[in-house]
């Protein structure tokens, strides 16, 4: 390391030496990357499991799919298809380029900062750097502190498959992060809270280093007139209540037609029993939250409201029972901020027009959820609203499959990643033009211009 230095400046110097170097550039060299990055995930599996139970309460399924799995398909993913990435594009013939060969090259942005969220400590971390090291950078991690177990588990993983001058894990509070920020990086990934996220962008324009922000918002699941109610609902339950509703795009609340507004209640609560039994604190399959705090602002949404299902709950076991509210009031506090919880409020409303035109005027979310059978009203919502992403039918599904790139809009985040999508997040398009060096006449050569005459001929 270079002597001298405060610790986050060195280890900088130690990865920026090491990108300069060209060791994280040949194809050879990234494949590598990513299958000791698979091995080291195999190798640790048993130990994420076990993390994520002490952290938040997974069952070992719902962490193993949510967690690992996800990556395991990512890294797939990437291997198969890095070199068909890495490939230059050429550009179409232009008189402009004659007599020479143009191209378009995708160069890594060098030293990336991705830092993580708690919610899914594991995936959410780990999942960027796929795509970071396809790309060809050097990279620091910073996993949150909450979920204090994962954090030193991912270090552990990341030790056992890189040199510190190519990954490294930084471990620390806010003010860890905060001092972080403050480096010089060229490329900031982001993933957490929409309040978080303006700070990592103000203190990146400094630098003016690129970001991609993964944030969240309030997504809504809209069940139209004509929707399954069954099946809106099943889906619906297992969407907002995996991960014990931290989930930043879980369905934050549901609106159903007036008339529908009973039925709607009475096959969620159905499905709740149906997968938690009726004392879902004893059930296999429903995790914790991530700690006691987080479980006391959840519960303060819950006074005064009137609860349809559920509420019980037991904050020195960081448990909440997933919870159904009845109609809430478009302006009370559980409507005006993003749950992040297994609290469920259902919204009954009258005119589907007057309902989009409200959710226009909200902040765009991560996601929306719309249930209905007409591909004209699919149509008319799709118009009206500016979403991350839009599932039609059911919930979450978009967000796991590498072939679709998933991001925010406006608050609810900048840029996207997941499969060609990290690649791209983590480099930047490069043009080259190649004149060959015989060939006597190229429009560099001419000394004096042509008349303004034929100029405007010619481009006109």
């Amino acid at each position: 390391m270079v002597s001298g230095l405060p610790g986050h400046a060195q280890l900088l110097t130690l990865q920026r030496g090491f990108f300069e170097s060209g060791a994280t550039r040949p194809l050879a060299a990234r494949l590598a990357a990513l299958k000791r990055l698979e091995e080291s995930l195999r190798h640790h599996e048993e130990a994420i499991l076990e993390a994520l139970e002490r952290d938040l309460g997974k069952p070992p399924s719902e962490a193993y799919s949510s967690e690992i799995g996800v990556l395991y398909l990512e890294l797939r993913y990437a291997r198969r298809r890095l070199a068909r990435w890495l490939r230059p594009k050429r550009a179409s013939w232009d008189l402009l380029h004659f007599p020479g060969r143009a191209e378009v090259r995708r160069e890594p942005f060098g030293v990336a900062l991705i830092i993580g969220p708690w919610n899914y400590p594991v995936q959410l971390l780990l999942a960027p750097l796929i795509g970071a090291l396809a790309a060809g950078n050097v990279v620091v991690l910073k996993p949150s502190e909450i979920s204090s177990h994962s954090e030193a588990l991912v270090r552990r993983i990341v030790e056992h498959a890189f040199a510190p001058e190519w990954v490294s894990v930084v471990e620390g509070d806010a003010a860890t992060t905060r001092a972080l920020l403050q480096q010089r990086f060229d490329k900031i990934f982001f993933t957490g809270s929409t309040r978080v996220g303006r700070k990592v962008m103000l203190a990146a324009a400094q630098h003016l280093t690129p970001v991609t922000l993964e944030l969240g918002g309030k997504c809504p699941a809209v069940v139209a007139n004509d929707a399954n109610i069954a099946l809106a609902a099943r889906r619906i339950v297992w969407g907002k209540f995996l991960n014990a509703g931290q989930t930043c795009v879980a369905p934050d609340f549901v609106v159903v037609p007036k008339a529908r507004q009973s039925d709607m209640l009475h096959a969620l609560r159905s499905e709740v029993r149906r997968r938690f039994g009726d004392d879902p604190s004893q059930s296999p399959h429903y995790g914790r939250l991530v700690s006691r705090d987080h479980g006391a602002r959840l519960v303060e949404l819950l006074q005064g409201a009137n609860i349809a299902h559920g509420g019980r709950f037991d904050l020195d076991q960081r448990y909440l029972e997933p919870t159904l509210l009845d109609a809430p009031d478009w302006d009370a506090q559980v409507m005006r901020e993003e749950i992040f919880g297994p609290i469920l409020p259902v919204v009954p409303f009258d005119d589907e027009g007057e309902l989009l035109e409200r959710l226009a005027q909200r902040p765009k979310p991560l996601a929306l959820y719309l249930f209905t059978r007409d591909r004209a009203r699919i149509e008319r919502v799709r118009t009206a609203l500016q979403v991350g992403g839009m599932v039609v039918n059911g919930t979450l599904q978009h967000i796991v499959s590498p072939r679709l790139p998933f991001g925010g809009v406006g608050e609810s985040g900048l840029g996207s990643y997941r499969g060609a999508a990290s690649f791209e997040a983590f480099s930047r398009p490069r043009s080259e033009l190649h004149l060959p060096a015989s060939w006597p006449w190229s429009m560099g050569d001419v000394r004096q211009p042509p008349p303004l005459s034929w100029m405007r001929r010619f481009f006109g």
